[in-house]
C-alpha cells in the first residue's frame, strides 16, 4: 500500500496495480466498479505479468487515498483477482510512450531534425516521402512538450500509450505467489481453506 504522508482527503494521482487470472470479462467487471462510483479512469494498461498466465492491470486515477483504498478492496473481491496495490507517483517508476506523425517535407525543410530529436529525447521510427513518425518515452509533461514543438510543422496525428509502472519498494507479487505455492496441500482438499486468511497469504 502507499506510504504517502499526504492527507487522505486530498486528491492526487494514484496508480492501482491489479494481478488477475486471465479470464474473459474481468476487464469489464473492474471497469464497472469505477463507473458505478463515477470515477474517471485516466489511463489503463493490461499486459502479461512476470508470472505465467497472470495478467497485470495498471490503472491511473486522480482521487483521494480514502476512495482509492475502498476501490482496491472492492476490486480484490472479484474471484479472478489475486492482489491489488495502490501507489502515489513517488512510490513508482513509470513511463508513457508517444508517437507523432508530421509531414516529411515540412519537417526536413524547416527544422534541423537531428537537433529536434536530441533536445526532446525522441527518435524517428518511420520515414516516408509523405510523413515521418517520431517516438518518445517519458512522463506526461515530456511527451506533451514535443506536441508543442511539432504543432507549427503540421502535426498530422498523435497517440500516447497508457501508463506502465513498476513499484519501487516491493519484492513483487511473484515471491508471495511462489511462497503460497510451496505450501504442501493435505491429502484432502479443504474447500475455501484460505477464505478468511487472504490478508496473511497475499500481504506484502
Amino acid at each position: 500500500m502507499s506510504n504517502s504522508n499526504i492527507e487522505t482527503n486530498q486528491q492526487q494521482e494514484f496508480t492501482i496495480t491489479v494481478y488477475t487470472e486471465n479470464q474473459i470479462g474481468i476487464l469489464n467487471r473492474i471497469a464497472i466498479i469505477f463507473s458505478r462510483r463515477k470515477i474517471n479512469i485516466e489511463s489503463l494498461n493490461v499486459s502479461p505479468s512476470e508470472i505465467e498466465h497472470i495478467h497485470r492491470f495498471n490503472i491511473l486515477i486522480t482521487e483521494t487515498e480514502e476512495v482509492v483504498r475502498k476501490l482496491a478492496r472492492q476490486i480484490e473481491k472479484q474471484v479472478e483477482v489475486l492482489k491489488v496495490y495502490y501507489n502515489t507517483n513517488e512510490d513508482i517508476i513509470w513511463q508513457e510512450l508517444a508517437l507523432y506523425k508530421v509531414p516529411t517535407d515540412t519537417i526536413v525543410e524547416k527544422v534541423l531534425v537531428e537537433r529536434l530529436l536530441r533536445e526532446n529525447g525522441a527518435r524517428a521510427v518511420v520515414i516516408r516521402k509523405d510523413y515521418t513518425v517520431f517516438e518518445t518515452t517519458g512522463h506526461r509533461e515530456e511527451t506533451d512538450k514535443l506536441i508543442e514543438v511539432l504543432q507549427p510543422f503540421g502535426l498530422i496525428e498523435f497517440v500516447r500509450s497508457a501508463r506502465v509502472a513498476i513499484i519501487k519498494d516491493s519484492e513483487g507479487f511473484n515471491s508471495k505467489l511462489r511462497e503460497f505455492e510451496r505450501i504442501e496441500p493435505g491429502k484432502e482438499v479443504i474447500e475455501n481453506e484460505f477464505l478468511d486468511k487472504e490478508k496473511n497469504v497475499f500481504t506484502m
